[in-house]
C-alpha cells in the first residue's frame, strides 16, 4: 500500500476519533449511533496509522507530500 494521507490529515483524523471515543464514554452519545461512531473512530485511528485511506484511492485524493 502506497501512502495517501499527509500529516494534517492524520492529525485531524486521530482528534476527531478522541472526541468520538469522549463523547461515547461519558454516554454523550449512545445506543446505534453511538457505536457507528465508535467504529468510525477506530477506523480513523487504523488508517492514520497506516497513512492508508482506501476511500482515498478511489476518489484519487492524496495529501501525503512527497519527498525529494
Amino acid at each position: 500500500m502506497k501512502k495517501n494521507m499527509g500529516n494534517i490529515d492524520k492529525i485531524i483524523r486521530i482528534l476527531v476519533a478522541i472526541v468520538i471515543a469522549v463523547l461515547f464514554f461519558r454516554n454523550v452519545i449512545s445506543g446505534t449511533l453511538g457505536i457507528v461512531l465508535l467504529v468510525l473512530a477506530g477506523v480513523f485511528v487504523l488508517t492514520s496509522v497506516m497513512s492508508f485511506c482506501p476511500l482515498y484511492t478511489l476518489v484519487g485524493i492524496n495529501t501525503c507530500t512527497k519527498d525529494k
